[in-house]
């Protein structure tokens, strides 16, 4: 898959230095964005095959779960294109307050 929107995570990342928990949210995102970088996923099934825990939302969303769910990634898929594209980063309190099929 094609991943696009990577500057969502990095923008959170540089404003989030130093706190806790966030090199070990970086290095998953990294083993994230690897195993997403050679999937070929068709269908939100592949997803759930390669990401049990994704939830599988409206308009082609799916919700990641990064560091044992401390944070999660919201990514639009394209499944024809081949197309990830990251519409949301944040803790999960942050994401309680987002509408993820909005994103």
């Amino acid at each position: 898959m094609i991943v696009i929107g990577t500057e969502v995570v990095e923008t959170y990342f540089a404003r989030h230095a130093g706190h806790k928990g966030i090199k070990s949210a970086r290095s998953q995102y990294g083993a994230w964005l690897h195993v997403v970088g050679h999937a070929q996923w068709r269908t939100p099934e592949d997803v759930k095959a390669s990401h049990p825990k994704a939830s599988i939302l409206k308009g082609g969303r799916v919700v990641f779960n990064i560091k044992g769910n401390d944070y999660r990634l919201v990514a639009r898929i394209q499944y024809q294109a081949g197309v990830v594209a990251i519409r949301f980063f944040g803790t999960h309190a942050e994401y309680d307050e987002i509408d993820a099929e909005a994103v």
